[in-house]
């Protein structure tokens, strides 16, 4: 049993991870002259870089050395990097072509899956309140999905990318580091992702330094502002269930729902308006539970 001060810390962390991640949708904004691919391949790219400067400035090299030659281990944090590397190239594209609430209603989906596989995989168990908060956030996802009247695959490889993603995470949380495991995550996807820099700036299609100052500080910043929320998940999983941590998943879509909504200016129907009060509600029931039970996590 983690302790409550424990498990309060680890709320903290997935409050500030999917807050973070949140604000995505603004910083994507600065990068509109690039294409998703060089946007993901920036991000995995100075996401290592910045991961490995950390883990080897707090002294944590015979530990990176250690897991890596861990074979399920790493092999589990492999399949980490390769699905989140999927879920980043999703949320991308969707992001820049217009369809940031599909890619909120995916992160709604998200923490359905997540509980479905903290159940199936890690045989953990629902108090009252957090089965109410699923049922009312489920109930809002049926609305939705069924005023777009078809299948919303974007939002669905959204969130069983990053079920999968966390699953792994929560698995790995016990015998790897944060900064270790985002370093190794993150190693097995980079050559691939250097390549197709090199590639673009070789042949004049790349962005890196031919749009503006404040783009190019954008890319070479997507290590930090990648790594960062990524580093708050990992401690969270460390700390909390993954059915807690697939609850706090609601504040992500939240956000990006608002920013559909006012910077985006995407259109919000009276059914979308009813999907949003009744994930409003989940959140409420959530946030109780929590309160009530943080000291047992």
């Amino acid at each position: 049993m983690v302790s409550g001060v424990s498990a309060r810390s680890g709320i903290w962390f997935g409050i500030g991870a999917y807050g973070f991640w949140g604000m995505f949708p603004l910083y994507f904004l600065l990068l509109a002259k690039a294409t998703p691919q060089e946007i993901i391949a920036h991000r995995i790219v100075w996401t290592l870089l910045f991961a490995l400067g950390c883990a080897l400035l707090t002294g944590q090299r015979k530990r990176l050395v250690a897991v890596f030659r861990e074979t399920k281990v790493s092999a589990r944090l492999a399949a980490a990097g390769v699905l989140v590397a999927a879920n980043w190239s999703i949320y991308v594209w969707a992001i820049t072509n217009g369809h940031l609430l599909d890619a909120a209603l995916g992160y709604f989906v998200n923490p359905l899956v997540t509980v479905l596989l903290a159940i199936a995989f890690l045989r953990e168990r629902l108090r009252r309140l957090q089965l109410a908060a699923l049922l009312v956030g489920s109930s809002a996802v049926v609305v939705i999905s069924v005023w777009y009247g078809q299948i919303p695959w974007i939002s669905l490889l959204l969130a069983v990318t990053f079920g999968f993603y966390g699953l792994l995470k929560k698995q790995v949380s016990t015998q790897v580091t944060p900064l270790v495991g985002l370093t190794l995550e993150t190693l097995w996807v980079a050559p691939l992702a250097a390549a197709f820099i090199v590639f673009l700036q070789s042949s004049g299609e790349g962005t890196l330094t031919s749009v503006s100052p404040t783009h190019t500080i954008a890319l070479l910043m997507a290590g930090v502002v990648t790594a960062t929320p990524l580093l708050f998940f990992a401690s969270a999983t460390r700390r909390v269930s993954l059915t807690t941590i697939a609850l706090l998943q609601y504040i992500c879509p939240l956000m990006q729902f608002i920013f559909g909504i006012t910077v985006f200016n995407e259109d919000m129907p009276a059914v979308r308006w009813v999907g949003f009060a009744l994930i409003w509600a989940a959140l409420t029931i959530l946030t109780i539970d929590m309160l009530r039970n943080s000291h047992a996590e």
